[in-house]
């Protein structure tokens, strides 16, 4: 190439950030647009897999990440009654060269963040700069934002899983795709559990299931899934912000004895319980077009379970800065190329997990069902 190209990110979240650092790496500054202004430390606790780490470490982020983070040696499954049915090392005790981190997701974000800013620019990132859409030619692709017009070699849209970039790529219907299991969570201070550097997975015979590690800063991040439903078209729209419903979590686990952990306790304590549809979205047919690709969950939405989401926008990452520093337009055909095969096989995997099938039938109707009631909405308005 003659020259590196200049890069717009669309979105601040930890695909879009690790993308900008990635890039910078290899010599090729970008802009980051996030609509959110300013930028805060949400979200509960997230889990990054040793291949993520490593990518992060890559980085030189290695450190300051251990210091917000815990590592946990070991993932143990449990019955309510405190039966231990066994137990799965993880990270550097698992033979990984790398650990696995259980971080808040918030933190993680202002690391990166401030990575950004000391590594690019102080106006590397422009908050309050939402992307509504974009046109390009032949050399050059223009966001179109809250804050005006930016012109640009390539585009990235990291701008989540209701992304506006997306939504222009494949116009059209593209419904959230649920599982039947609602999800309800939390951070609350707390005492380690066992060892102090285990995640446990509680089974109960009716389905309900509660998954809780330590995330450091003195926190036990816990998200209890409730089965409520068939699988199919998510019935309302999908918000990680939304509450959660404390008392239907706590009669879920009321009869729950572990001996050491007091899981009704933890769940009344929390000061902020949310809730969250567990949701994907059917798999695109390409995730670019000329000079614009998607990445994270954007491009790839799937369940928020295995510490999959983050850690493949982490990876969706460094393929895409390697692959279009290489070879610039055609780099993004081969990004595509491997990371939608392997994230689809995630996707695909996080779904038999809970032995969901959602038939081409099924996803017929639920698109005709999203397309009337989208219609409906509109005609509101």
């Amino acid at each position: 190439m003659d020259r590196y190209p200049e890069v717009v990110i669309a979105g601040a979240g930890i695909g879009g950030l690790t993308a900008a650092l990635a890039l910078h790496e290899h010599g090729v500054n970008s802009l980051v647009l996030e609509r959110a202004a300013p930028l805060r430390a949400l979200g509960l606790g997230i889990n990054l897999l040793p291949h993520a780490v490593a990518e992060l470490d890559r980085l030189g982020l290695a450190q300051e990440l251990s210091r917000i983070a815990a590592a946990p040696s070991a993932i143990c499954y449990y019955r309510p009654d405190g039966t231990l049915l066994f137990r799965e090392p993880r990270g550097i005790e698992g033979g990984y060269g790398w650990p696995q981190y259980s971080v808040h997701r918030g933190e993680l974000q202002m690391l990166l963040l401030g990575a950004v800013g000391a590594r690019l620019a102080d106006n590397a990132v422009q908050t309050g700069a939402e992307v509504t859409g974009f046109t390009q030619g032949a050399e050059v692709v223009t966001a179109h934002t809250t804050i005006g017009d930016v012109p640009s070699d390539f585009l990235i849209g990291a701008d989540g899983i209701h992304s506006t970039l997306r939504a222009q790529l494949h116009p059209g219907a593209d419904p959230l795709m649920w599982s039947g299991v609602r999800l309800v969570r939390g951070a609350t201070p707390g005492e380690p559990f066992l060892d102090g550097h285990t995640m446990v997975i509680i089974k109960a015979d009716d389905g309900v299931e509660l998954v809780a590690y330590p995330i450091g800063g003195g926190l036990i991040n816990w998200i209890l899934k409730l089965p409520e439903g068939p699988a199919g078209l998510l019935p309302l729209d999908a918000d990680w912000d939304q509450p959660g419903n404390r008392s239907e979590a706590m009669a879920g686990v009321d009869d729950w004895r572990l001996g050491w952990l007091d899981v009704a306790d933890l769940i009344g304590r929390t000061e902020t319980v949310l809730g969250y549809p567990m949701v994907d979205k059917a798999h695109l047919p390409s995730w670019d077009s000329g000079l614009v690709t998607l990445l994270g969950d954007a491009a790839h939405p799937m369940y928020p379970v295995g510490a999959n989401g983050a850690s493949q926008s982490i990876l969706d990452a460094r393929v895409l800065a390697e692959e279009l520093v290489t070879a610039g337009e055609p780099g993004l055909r081969a990004y595509e190329k491997q990371r939608r095969a392997e994230t689809a096989e995630v996707v695909t995997a996080n779904r038999d997990i809970y032995s969901v099938e959602i038939a081409p039938q099924a996803i017929a109707e639920a698109t005709a069902t999203y397309r009337r009631r989208t219609r409906a909405d509109q005609n509101t308005r």
